[in-house]
C-alpha cells in the first residue's frame, strides 16, 4: 500500500498547520464544535468545522433542502499546535478524542485533505448531485459527484441519496449524499 505524507498548510504568518479529526458521540457534533468554539485557544485550533451535505427531505409533503454532518460522529480540527488542542480538549464535556495510530495523533493525508477540497470547497459543505440512471450506470451531470460516479455504492431515488464508500480516517467510510435522479431508462 502506498503511504501519503500528511498535509501541510501555511496560516496566514507562514507557520504549517494540517487536518486532524476528532471523534465524538454520533448526534453530538453540533454541541461538541460549540464547546471547542467556547473552550479553545486559537493557537490551539485555527479552524474547527463539521463537514456538511445537503439533501433534500420531505417533511410535511414538501420537499426541503436540509444540512447534515458527512461523517456522522466527527469533527475536524486544523491545527498547527496538535499538542495543544489536545491538552485544552480536556476541558470539554462529553466523549472526545483525536484519531491516531500506535499511539500517536495522525493528521490526514494529502489525498484526504484534497478530496474534502474538491468534494466540500472552501466552505465544506457538499451540494446537491443531478444525473440520470441509463442501462443501469449513473452518470453525474452536476454537483460534486461528477466523474466520482464509481465510488457510489446504491442510490435511493426516493429518498434522493446517494450511499458512497470512501477511504478516509485510514479505512473505508460509508457516507450519504444528495442527489436527484432527473430520469431513469
Amino acid at each position: 500500500m502506498q503511504s501519503v505524507s500528511p498535509r501541510f498548510f501555511l496560516s496566514k504568518e507562514g507557520r504549517s498547520h494540517m487536518w486532524y479529526v476528532m471523534q465524538v458521540r454520533t448526534g453530538n457534533e453540533f454541541y461538541m464544535k460549540q464547546q471547542c468554539e467556547r473552550m479553545i485557544s486559537p493557537e490551539a485550533a485555527e479552524k474547527i468545522f463539521i463537514p456538511l451535505t445537503e439533501r433534500k427531505v420531505q417533511r410535511n409533503h414538501e420537499w426541503r433542502l436540509e444540512k447534515f454532518p458527512l461523517f456522522a460522529g466527527y469533527v475536524f480540527v486544523i491545527s498547527e499546535q496538535v499538542e495543544l488542542f489536545q491538552t485544552e480538549m480536556r476541558r470539554l464535556y462529553g466523549f472526545k478524542r483525536l484519531l491516531g495510530a500506535d499511539g500517536e495523533i495522525v493528521p490526514l493525508t494529502t489525498a484526504e485533505v484534497t478530496f474534502m477540497e474538491g468534494l466540500g470547497g472552501k466552505e465544506q459543505i457538499v451540494g446537491m448531485s443531478e444525473g440520470f440512471i441509463e442501462n443501469d450506470k449513473v452518470v453525474i451531470t452536476s454537483g460534486p459527484l461528477v466523474g466520482r460516479e464509481g465510488l457510489i455504492r446504491k442510490i435511493d431515488r426516493h429518498k434522493r441519496k446517494a450511499f458512497i464508500e470512501i477511504e478516509m480516517f485510514g479505512r473505508p467510510q460509508k457516507v450519504e449524499m444528495g442527489v436527484e435522479i432527473l430520469w431513469k431508462r
